[in-house]
């Protein structure tokens, strides 16, 4: 693992040629040289774009009310479910430029599980040769529905639980949500060669708990842990109470750390940025937003865009007026190439090149820079 330098030092640049002085969260020069190789090879990628993930968003349904909602979803959505013989002549489309068993097909929300048929559902993707996995709240994830599940071809599974009881009840808005999560999380823990993680929101409330929480999933027989810090989109946008400041950016990536030496659970900090010092100690890989690159996203109404959490201005096209495939092939370029992004803060950033601009997620409805990690972390008082 590399080490965070502890004092100032003069070095060559060696993109630049000139002398530099980094400060005492300087980036050994051996990260630097194996992230400046992971940027060229993140470039060959775009160039490419292999598909290898696709979001299916097959309801905005909802069983919870979370305060951090990014699609506003509910138990009633204005939205209908989409058609799942729609959604199959997407992935017909697909098989024609991609290797079905290299494509993941991952069913989000809303609550996948709204859905009466979301079994069949699942049982025609794996007919069409595609793996297939879901992201859900647990709440209706029992023993009979994941057997189900399980019966229909599903081969990945990621449950959210984010503090222990109150904490997570308060954060998903519903009495009795974390006893139903952790039982689901239990059941799925006892899957032989299913891919589970269980994914947490980090907020206020709950990072002092974080410890105990591992705890409690390491109980539980939980192979995998992702955690992450709310961005400010959909309901947490107006919510003081979910905000992150470089406080606590840091206390959740020291904890990450920490726990990735600790064992017994495989533990990494989402790809949701470019973590500077933090770069390949708080997760298994350099920061990478495939968004557009590797991976693309079907929405309720049919819009093409590339993760879920990508709206407005990055939807691509709409399945119902256009070709799936012609979209992937000859769109996406403000995905596939980030030059544009290079303004406010990132024109002059010397991580640029790590970076580009962060996640596209973490972007405002005007492309501006809604969260950049190195400011929070410099808040925060580790420097460049």
């Amino acid at each position: 693992m590399w080490r965070t330098g502890r004092r100032v030092f003069l070095g060559v640049n060696y993109e630049s040629g000139r002398m530099e002085s980094f400060v005492k969260t300087s980036i050994p020069w051996r990260k630097r040289l194996a992230m400046s190789a992971f940027s060229r090879w993140r470039h060959a990628q775009a160039s490419l774009h292999p598909l290898t993930y696709l979001f299916w968003e097959c309801t905005l349904r909802c069983n919870l009310a979370c305060r951090h909602c990014g699609s506003d979803c509910q138990v009633s959505a204005r939205q209908p479910d989409m058609a799942l013989e729609d959604f199959l002549g997407v992935l017909d489309r697909v098989a024609t430029i991609s290797d079905p068993a290299k494509t993941m097909v991952a069913i989000t929300g809303g609550e996948p599980l709204m859905r009466e048929d979301l079994a069949a559902c699942g049982r025609a993707i794996s007919e069409r040769g595609f793996p297939w996995g879901m992201v859900s709240n647990g709440w209706a994830l029992d023993q009979k529905q994941l057997d189900g599940l399980l019966a229909s071809g599903l081969r990945s599974l990621t449950i959210s639980l984010d503090g222990l009881e109150a904490s997570h009840d308060w954060l998903r808005g519903k009495s009795g949500s974390y006893q139903r999560a952790l039982a689901a999380i239990r059941c799925a823990s006892a899957v032989p060669g299913i891919a589970f993680d269980v994914v947490t929101c980090v907020t206020p409330r709950n990072i002092s708990e974080l410890d105990s929480l591992r705890t409690v999933l390491l109980e539980s027989g939980v192979p995998a842990w992702r955690i992450f810090n709310i961005f400010a989109k959909g309901r947490a946008a107006t919510d003081p109470e979910l905000a992150t400041d470089g406080g606590l950016l840091k206390k959740t990536l020291d904890f990450v750390r920490q726990a990735r030496g600790s064992g017994g659970l495989r533990v990494n900090y989402a790809c949701e940025g470019y973590l500077g010092p933090y770069e390949y100690e708080a997760r298994d890989g350099f920061y990478n937003c495939r968004a557009g690159t590797n991976i693309a996203s079907v929405l309720a109404d049919g819009s093409i865009s590339a993760c879920p959490s990508l709206r407005g201005d990055f939807i691509q096209g709409n399945m119902y007026r256009d070709d799936f495939v012609d979209v992937w092939n000859t769109r996406y370029q403000n995905m596939r190439d980030r030059a544009w992004l290079k303004t406010g803060i990132c024109r002059d950033c010397s991580s640029w090149k790590w970076c580009e601009g962060n996640a596209l997620h973490l972007r405002d409805d005007e492309g501006g820079l809604a969260r950049c990690h190195l400011a929070l972390l410099k808040e925060a008082g580790l420097g460049d």
